[in-house]
């Protein structure tokens, strides 16, 4: 036999499609549905209707679709059925309001054909050639398919709490979407012909962030929403007993500076491309600025979500930096109204900041935190943002201190748990991200062979139908984390560009 599942691509239901295709002989088969809602801790009162079976508890209704047979087994649902050689056998699971009249039926094999016929539109639409362009179309699939399409917003990863450590602690919700990814994201997909999805993500980027500044968060819901409590659900045993499962994520209400380094990129490259820029967008991004120049000097959680102290992290200062540099640049480049000449000031204020405190000499790298003998990963993004040139010796020196420390078989870890700095226990799989990112700096320094070599092995992780997690866990050979994860993917994205575009996503980045 042959399973085939579908998300339908067309229409505005929330169903998933399966059927089950007979290939050869006539094969006994088993359907067990088990229904729950609320993350698993209600069982809802199931009944038969029309062609099926229904589920509802509350403000939720499931419907389960089909021509076979089902019957009660305890508290699950139960089909036991044969198909031969030539014969599909369908399902259908569909979501709706329970308060609702029945959304009504999707034929399965109508929604196939259109899901295939529509998919593959979409991805002839991919401007990208040379070597790497089946697994950067596929990263580019994975991204339209964590899209919110009303919106525009595209989520972390589709998953909670798959764990970063198989047992571990650090299980957190990825279905909501990160600012951080915003620059990333706008070049790969302006990159590859994209331009309509950058300017629904640029678009639900400018609404996300809007009103008052200092009310800017690093993480918002899909529509923009802004309370995202995090709640621990203690019912739930976790993924290979990894506790404890986690729905929304307290990170919300961290300080990170680097977010307002990301909106001032992401919506100066939107202004470079084309992508249309309006007074009141740029209203907003002087009021951000404004607060900016306020707080810039205050420590922050930083890029990892740090659960510790604030502390004083390089990188959060350097994308403070990019903040004001895309500033400058909007008034320089484009004539619009803004005090450049201030802005140049606090620029140059936090370039002098970080090469005064954020660099050891003794080290010969720059450092983690301001006072800090530890690298960390994020440092590999100083000059994929034009802070310092990748040939400096400083970012050699960061890049070699980098390869000597945080390197762990063949994979560039984030930074040393075991210093306790993000409040957690020790112990996580490499971040796939962080090693795209040392492929970029290789090959920003012409060293060619290796960015290749590195990237060659990190797309080779991809599962069997080109997915990629969060995390890799080296010692077990397994991806870990939330899956399918939209950084890696980006990362993978600009990476082969940048490996193979005369002028690639980290030569547009740091001459913007």
């Amino acid at each position: 036999i042959t399973l085939i599942d579908l998300m339908p691509i067309s229409g505005q239901g929330t169903d998933v499609v399966r059927i089950v295709v007979g290939q050869r002989g006539r094969v006994s088969m088993r359907m067990d549905l088990l229904f729950r809602l609320g993350y698993g801790a209600i069982v809802p009162w199931v009944r038969a209707i029309d062609g099926g079976i229904e589920a509802v508890a509350g403000p939720d209704a499931l419907r389960l679709v089909t021509p076979v047979e089902t019957h009660g087994e305890g508290l699950s649902t139960v089909s036991r059925f044969s198909v031969g050689a030539g014969e599909r056998v369908p399902f259908v699971l569909t979501w709706s309001p329970s308060h609702l009249p029945d959304p009504g039926h999707v034929d399965p094999e109508k929604a196939l054909a259109e899901s295939e016929a529509g998919w593959r539109v979409w991805s002839d639409r991919c401007t990208v050639t040379g070597p790497y362009r089946d697994i950067v179309q596929r990263s580019l699939i994975t991204l339209k398919a964590l899209t919110y399409q009303p919106t525009g917003g595209i989520v972390a990863a589709a998953t909670t709490s798959l764990p970063e450590r198989i047992g571990g602690v650090r299980n957190w919700d990825y279905r909501i979407c990160w600012l951080r990814d915003a620059t990333f994201t706008l070049y790969s997909l302006m990159s590859a012909g994209y331009s309509e999805e950058a300017r629904d993500w640029t678009h639900w980027l400018l609404r996300a962030v809007a009103g008052d500044p200092s009310q800017l968060q690093i993480l918002y819901g899909i529509a923009g929403e802004r309370r995202l409590p995090e709640i621990e659900l203690d019912w739930l045993p976790g993924y290979e007993g990894s506790r404890p499962v986690r729905v929304g994520n307290a990170a919300s209400r961290q300080l990170q500076l680097d977010v307002y380094g990301e909106v001032m990129d992401a919506l100066h490259l939107a202004r470079t491309v084309g992508l249309a820029s309006t007074e009141a967008g740029w209203a907003l991004q002087r009021k951000l600025m404004g607060y900016l120049e306020k707080i810039w000097e205050e420590p922050d959680e930083g890029i990892w979500e740090v659960r510790g102290p604030r502390r004083h992290f390089t990188h959060s200062k350097v994308m403070a930096w990019v903040a004001f540099d895309r500033a400058v640049k909007a008034v320089e480049q484009f004539g619009l109204n803004g005090p450049a000449d201030r802005w140049r000031s606090v620029r140059d204020r936090i370039h002098t900041s970080v090469c005064r405190e954020g660099f050891d000499a003794a080290l010969g790298a720059f450092v983690q935190f301001y006072g800090s003998k530890e690298v960390d990963a994020s440092l590999l993004m100083l000059p994929l943002v034009g802070f310092l040139p990748a040939t400096d010796p400083r970012i050699l020196g960061t890049v070699r201190a980098i390869e000597q420390s945080l390197i762990r078989d063949g994979f560039v870890a984030r930074y040393s748990t075991h210093s306790a700095i993000d409040g957690l226990p020790p112990g996580e799989g490499a971040f796939l991200a962080c090693s795209f990112w040392l492929a970029d700096n290789y090959a920003l320094q012409g060293r060619y062979p290796e960015a290749i070599a590195l990237f060659d092995h990190l797309s080779g992780l991809a599962n069997d139908v080109g997915l990629l997690s969060e995390e890799y866990d080296p010692v077990a050979k397994r991806l870990v984390g939330n899956f399918p994860q939209a950084f890696t993917h980006v990362s993978l994205i600009n990476t082969a560009l940048n490996l193979t575009a005369p002028r690639g996503p980290a030569e547009q980045r740091k001459e913007q």
